[in-house]
């Protein structure tokens, strides 16, 4: 038997998790479910993003979820534990694991966070940081999103901002700071520019590939999933909008054409 591991997201975001997920455990069963009908979360109270979340926990689990990654930063940050409470199975979220590598990262003990506004304002990274004595700066960059979804992630205009952000960030004192932490999971697909924007000698720890490697370490551990190595992982995805639009902005996040998508309207 492998595994079969639910990822969920607001949307696309989550794509990236998937991918850095199918490199690390390339033999699981992967369900996706993508909450287009209902993204942002980042402007939702705290009360509805955990029901979404508490929602789609229940859907992947009657699909067969064995194990839950909430691939979805603003998700982790407000929800993590009204979603554990709701779910029978284990829940990961992308924010310790991403604080974790960043604190193993830093040798100055001081770590820069970009996010969403709503990941930003809920300094869960700066707590989770401050849990392992590493001192933080957290920006918040809500133009870079739809920036990524427009395509333009290696657009001058998006490098621009992305300038100007980080010049903030890393400014004022904090240019010690020797890690940037990518609290969303848009980011990923700006690595290449944010390397050449970011000062000299800064790291990228980037929480999407932070959360596959702890999720490859937890079935380690429990030694499951590990019993028939397969080639190939079978991806199923669940959305609630448009699955042809899933279809053609997803592949950008994914890296590889989306196949199996399946629309569904999950009951208020």
């Amino acid at each position: 038997m492998r595994q079969s591991i639910g990822v969920f997201d607001s949307g696309f975001g989550g794509l990236t998790v998937l991918k850095a997920l199918l490199e690390v455990i390339p033999e699981a069963e992967y369900l996706y479910f993508g909450d287009t009908a209902r993204l942002p979360y980042g402007s939702k109270s705290v009360e509805t993003v955990a029901r979404y979340g508490c929602e789609a926990a229940r859907f992947l689990e009657q699909q067969g979820a064995e194990l839950l990654v909430i691939a979805c930063n603003t998700a982790t940050a407000l929800a993590l534990e009204q979603i554990r409470a709701a779910a029978s199975v284990k829940v990961l979220g992308v924010i310790e694991p991403g604080a974790q590598r960043a604190a193993e990262a830093t040798k100055s003990r001081r770590v820069v966070v970009i996010g969403t506004e709503a990941t930003i304002s809920s300094h869960a990274y700066q707590k989770a940081l401050a849990a392992l004595k590493i001192e933080s700066r957290e920006k918040a960059c809500p133009l870079l999103v739809p920036l990524v979804e427009e395509g333009w992630v290696e657009h001058p205009v998006t490098e621009q901002v992305a300038k100007i952000y980080l010049g903030e960030a890393f400014g004022d004192g904090f240019g010690s700071a020797d890690v940037l932490l990518l609290g969303c999971t848009h980011y990923p697909l700006l690595k290449p520019m944010l390397h050449r924007v970011v000062p000299e000698g800064v790291a990228l720890v980037d929480s999407a590939e932070s959360t596959a490697l702890a999720v490859g370490e937890l079935l380690k551990s429990a030694e499951v999933g590990h019993a028939s190595k397969r080639p190939e992982a079978s991806m199923r995805f669940f959305v609630t909008d448009s699955a042809e639009k899933f279809r053609r902005l997803g592949t950008q996040f994914l890296g590889q054409e989306i196949k199996d998508i399946t629309h569904v309207d999950l009951k208020e």
